[in-house]
């Protein structure tokens, strides 16, 4: 079955960094949408970052410039590179997979329905950034 296993959060500063990465089992991983959500404690679940099957990636306003959304498809892996956290980037960091929900458009279009549309998700990995 799918799996999505996030791993690489952990406390820092804010201006710190950190590298999340997502290891992915159970499906053609080069033919799926892959993105990264982002939640903060009492907030709803938002997407962060997206590439789709062709490797074209899009951002939110938020993060544009700071972080980096990349895949290995020979690993199975995606990778979140955040550079210059800020406190407001707190939060669990879910990867997601889906075959129809592509980019950051699609994304924000779903709106609040996006976690209920996107089947697949990882068990999140907390990022902590202190001022």
């Amino acid at each position: 079955q799918v799996q999505l296993v996030e791993s690489g959060g952990g406390s820092v500063q804010a201006g710190g960094s950190l590298r999340l990465s997502c290891a992915a089992s159970g499906f053609t991983f080069s033919t799926y949408c892959m993105s990264w959500f982002r939640q903060a404690p009492g907030k709803k679940r938002e997407g962060v970052a997206a590439i789709d099957d062709e490797g074209s990636t899009s951002y939110a306003d938020s993060v544009k410039g700071r972080f980096t959304i990349s895949t290995d498809n020979a690993k199975n892996k995606m990778y979140l590179q955040m550079n210059s956290l800020r406190p407001e980037g707190m939060g669990v960091y879910y990867c997601a997979a889906e075959t129809t929900v592509c980019g950051m458009t699609a994304i924000q279009a779903l709106g609040d329905t996006a976690p209920y549309v996107i089947v697949h998700w990882g068990q999140g990995t907390q990022v902590t950034v202190s001022s």
